[in-house]
């Protein structure tokens, strides 16, 4: 590995690719997913309400209107404890694997936001998904729900790590080492909004998808593709998901990456750091 420059990390905690560099890693990635995606749960559930009720919920200003006059504000934060440890542990797992090598929660999640009467969050929401539709109902959209998730991660790992690479060679054109820990975090953020972006392109139609069949609104995938038109799985929900996706990676790579400096490790991504390194 090259040189540390104290000035720059500071002490360390563990050394990096260290039993305990991993376990922080883990736990900065359930912090870093878990506040994030609990802090925008109202724009989560909003965003629901218009890929299942495109028609009732048109736009993002009348659609927050009509959930609080119909609902109450209570509404916007339905389901906030499966978005919390749900997406907190899938946070952990996560950003450990990606370190190491370089979904059930859902179902429940949005049949609470979507469903005032249904349930009021993972306490009562499993008990009666589960009496009500068994097993089966856990795995609902099981998956486009993976058709959404894992390429998403796989070309938000990569679109970072080559963001990240590009920024340090021909924008900064310095070496990560040689930057200051808010050049490095400034660096993370501008990767990371580029991740969330490209990701959630990617992504939009599986997730339209994932919400028509957790709602009843189709049975099967083909079904939820005819009904929902080859141009709107592509456009529907996707500004108001670009609103959430693009700030929400941004936040998790910025928290991820502050626990690492903290910890006096640097910071994430860098393909030719990587190369020099195994070299």
């Amino acid at each position: 590995m090259g040189e540390v420059k104290v000035g720059v990390e500071g002490k360390r905690l563990f050394e990096e690719f260290s039993a305990g560099y991993y376990g922080l890693c883990t736990i900065g990635g359930m912090l870093s997913a878990g506040t994030t995606h609990l802090a925008i749960t109202p724009l989560d559930v909003l965003k629901v309400h218009m890929q299942v009720n495109p028609v009732k919920y048109h736009s993002i200003s009348s659609g927050f209107s009509t959930l609080w006059k119909e609902q109450g504000p209570s509404s916007l934060w339905r389901g906030w404890s499966g978005k919390f440890f749900g997406y907190g542990v899938q946070g952990g797992c996560k950003f450990g694997l990606y370190e190491y090598f370089k979904k059930l929660y859902s179902a429940v999640k949005v049949r609470v936001q979507t469903q005032p009467h249904f349930a009021k969050g993972l306490a009562d929401g499993f008990p009666k998904l589960y009496a009500s539709e068994g097993l089966t109902g856990f795995y609902r959209g099981l998956y486009p729900l993976w058709g959404r998730n894992l390429p998403f991660s796989m070309v938000m790992f990569t679109t970072f790590e080559h963001s990240v690479d590009y920024i340090y060679c021909h924008v900064i054109q310095r070496r990560k080492e040689d930057c200051s820990r808010a050049q490095q975090l400034g660096v993370t953020c501008l990767a990371g909004y580029a991740a969330g972006a490209v990701g959630t392109i990617l992504s939009n139609p599986a997730d339209n998808i994932v919400s028509s069949l957790y709602n009843r609104k189709a049975d099967t995938v083909l079904q939820a593709v005819k009904d929902i038109g080859l141009v709107n799985l592509f456009t529907r929900s996707l500004p108001i998901r670009m609103t959430l996706v693009g700030p929400v990676v941004t936040l998790q790579w910025f928290f991820y990456d502050t626990i690492k400096v903290l910890s006096g490790l640097p910071t994430s991504g860098g393909l030719r750091r990587g190369l020099e390194e195994a070299i």
